[in-house]
């Protein structure tokens, strides 16, 4: 199959997918007891769907399970590092640090596959599924900036601009969209005024959320990005994604 016409394929059933998983998680409160494993089985495989379309024709690598999987476990690791610090989490960081350097697929794996294997230590729930959402996304559009030129690291100044960018996009986007699972896990209605609570009484935590992750991009940005080009120029992978 040609590259562009596998490349249009892959993003269709990226878009889908995505679709899917929104779903997956608004309806993940009707799924019966332990809803929040059953939602999160399924966004793992719904994750993995674009991943092997775009191995059409010829079988998946390894290497790059193995890559997806270390910064994954990165990750996981970043955000146990702090469990006694509330809010203080640089796991978001790394993700979007992945995906900058090797594609939107791969940073939104990151993410899904790094909130479901570390809430193990930070406890699962109802919120885990909205979680992998969001942690996902967050690798997700920073790849996407990071196509249009927004973020890079390749010097100190776009390192630093990342940097900010990734910490609004927190406090702006990923925080309130975590904030958002309260509505739908809380056991009676919400009203306008308690909803505007919510999200007045998440803007703190998002804060301290966005300075963390913006302080992983500016510190662990470039030294990162730099180690996984190597590693995807030396062995070929992700080679169908176009890089910044």
């Amino acid at each position: 199959m040609h590259k562009k016409s596998l490349n249009f394929k892959t993003t269709l059933t990226a878009a889908v997918v995505l679709v899917l998983i929104v779903i997956t998680v608004l309806l993940s409160g009707y799924m019966g007891d332990r809803n929040y494993y059953i939602a999160g089985v399924i966004i793992i495989m719904l994750t993995l769907i674009p991943f092997f379309v775009r191995f059409e024709g010829k079988k998946p690598q390894p290497r790059e399970m193995v890559t997806i999987a270390v910064m994954t476990a990165i990750a996981v690791v970043s955000r146990i590092a702090f469990i006694m610090v509330p809010a203080f989490k640089p796991m978001l960081g790394i993700v979007m640090i992945t995906g900058v350097a090797l594609g939107p697929m791969a940073g939104f794996m990151t993410g899904c596959f790094g909130a479901f294997v570390s809430n193990f230590v930070f406890g699962q729930g109802p919120w885990t599924p909205w979680q992998m959402l969001a942690f996902g996304l967050a690798g997700f559009i920073a790849a996407l900036l990071a196509r249009g030129g927004v973020m890079k690291f390749d010097t100190w100044k776009r390192s630093l601009l990342s940097a900010i960018i990734g910490g609004v996009m927190i406090l702006i986007i990923i925080g309130p969209l975590l904030d958002t699972c309260t509505f739908f896990i809380a056991s009676s209605g919400m009203s306008g005024t308690s909803a505007a609570a919510v999200y007045l009484a998440g803007v703190p935590v998002n804060a301290v959320h966005g300075l963390c992750v913006a302080l992983t991009l500016l510190l662990a940005g470039k030294p990162i990005k730099d180690k996984l080009d190597r590693i995807r120029v030396k062995y070929g992978i992700m080679e169908d994604e176009e890089h910044s």
